[in-house]
């Protein structure tokens, strides 16, 4: 009973959403929502993922991964036991199928596991609610056992009360499911193949059907439109945030924070208002991040300073690194130790070594630059001439004055100071000063032009 097969269903049009795009792949936390479906049933090793999709035609299949997951139309829609027949014919005969549901994006693991231990035969995933509004209720006999489960819309007055409610993912032997769904009808007020008449079916042939509760009501939660997945986007923030709480990170606000991925951090960390963070990320023990800073798939190493209002994209950030504010670094940059990054410089493509400065807005791209040099402020590298890119290497204990063009390839030797305003098209000689300058003239009574005043 080790084989497990997980069907995911992801066919629903989402007509409250008002979007073009199918619902299931609006995003949550940075990803599509049934991306994180598929993410969590991975977890489980399954012999097979077969994702249902319907609405939207290849987009779903075409914006998930892994590749290797059976994507199956479900074409016309008409119901979830339809939904899941579909994918029928693509699972093998043995152990169990799991049935998930691609708009429900923050199940669990550890709950999915927990269905798992339940036992043999049927595995609900149920839970009580104040509100019952819209599920199925979980119907119970005398002795307690499930009896059947009633849709809201064919319940009784009765039944609408009870507060144990279907969340619709269920783990069933394969061999019965099959022959279950086959069995189903459309005797109900929507004309539907109901998924849940299963249940009926497992108690009359005396299968034993089990009860599971999730540890958090929002890991069951549904969404039907943009309200509904901006509410769980916050639920689901405030539950990342007090995860980094629980570990000893210092949040300035709580309220305040997104992380759409994965963050990593080490001891005392502190983090200011309205940071995002993309992706994977990796930061060190005492690091700090500034207010409103966007920081993605990048990892920041040990005492580094990252001030207000910077991005770091796909970067490597070394220790004790001071950037910022409104510094922007690129994909492929690498800052080894004690580099300062300041206000308004740019850096892409480049690697820059032990204890270099670029202060204030410079743009440093496809680059090699050693230790101990300083980048004047206003200097660029030249990398682009309109068709390729080149790069620019600078060696040690180069002083790079204000306002210098790198037209690259070149290459500035070790211990170089280079004076300021010049253009520098070919490599320099070490230890020495180089420049290119026009000579200074005066231009004798020259005047400003003056501004025309406009006729009326």
């Amino acid at each position: 009973m080790n084989i497990i097969n997980v069907v995911i269903l992801a066919a629903g049009k989402g007509t409250r959403m008002n979007s073009d795009k199918p619902k299931v792949l609006h995003a949550l936390a940075g990803k599509a929502m049934v991306q994180h479906v598929v993410d969590c049933a991975q977890k489980l090793d399954p012999q097979q993922i077969c994702v249902v999709y319907g609405h939207g035609g290849e987009a779903v299949p075409k914006n998930l991964k892994p590749s290797n997951a059976t994507y199956v139309i479900q074409e016309p829609q008409l119901g979830t036991g339809h939904a899941v027949q579909q994918a029928m014919p693509y699972l093998g005969d043995e152990g169990r199928t799991l049935v998930l549901y691609g708009d429900v994006p923050l199940i669990q693991h550890a709950t999915l596991h927990q269905m798992q231990q339940a036992g043999s035969g049927l595995t609900l995933l149920t839970v009580n609610m104040d509100n019952p509004a819209g599920y199925g209720r979980i119907v119970r006999d005398e002795q307690g056992d499930v009896s059947r489960i009633v849709e809201e819309k064919d319940a009784t007055e009765a039944q609408r009360e009870i507060r144990e409610v279907n969340t619709g993912i269920l783990l069933a032997p394969t061999p019965y499911l099959k022959t279950w769904l086959a069995c189903l009808r459309t005797n109900n007020t929507q004309g539907e193949y109901y998924l849940t008449d299963i249940v009926g079916m497992a108690v009359e042939q005396g299968i034993p059907v089990h009860t599971v509760q999730p540890t958090h009501e929002w890991e069951i939660h549904g969404v039907n439109s943009k309200s509904q997945l901006a509410v769980l986007e916050r639920t689901w923030q405030q539950v990342e945030a007090q995860r980094l709480l629980v570990q000893g990170v210092t949040l300035a606000d709580p309220a305040r924070l997104d992380v759409r991925g994965s963050l990593v951090c080490g001891r005392d960390v502190e983090i200011d208002v309205g940071c995002i963070f993309e992706g994977e990320v990796t930061l060190g023990s005492n690091v700090q991040i500034g207010a409103y800073c966007i920081v993605k798939n990048a990892t920041i190493a040990d005492g580094t300073q990252i001030a207000p209002y910077s991005h770091i994209d796909s970067s490597i950030v070394g220790a004790d690194c001071r950037i910022g504010p409104y510094a922007r670094l690129r994909p492929g940059t690498k800052l080894h130790a004690e580099v300062h990054v300041g206000n308004f410089v740019e850096i892409k493509n480049s690697e820059i070594a032990y204890s270099s400065k670029a202060n204030h807005l410079s743009y440093i791209g496809d680059a090699t630059i050693g230790s101990r040099v300083n980048i004047g402020a206003g200097t660029i590298t030249c990398n682009y001439d309109g068709a390729n890119k080149f790069r620019t290497v600078i060696e040690d204990d180069v002083f790079v004055g204000s306002d210098t063009q790198l037209v690259a390839p070149v290459t500035v030797a070790r211990g170089t100071t280079i004076g300021a305003g010049s253009t520098i098209t070919r490599d320099t000689p070490a230890g020495e000063l180089t420049l290119s300058r026009a000579k200074q003239v005066t231009i004798n009574g020259w005047q400003r032009p003056v501004k025309k005043v406009k006729s009326q």
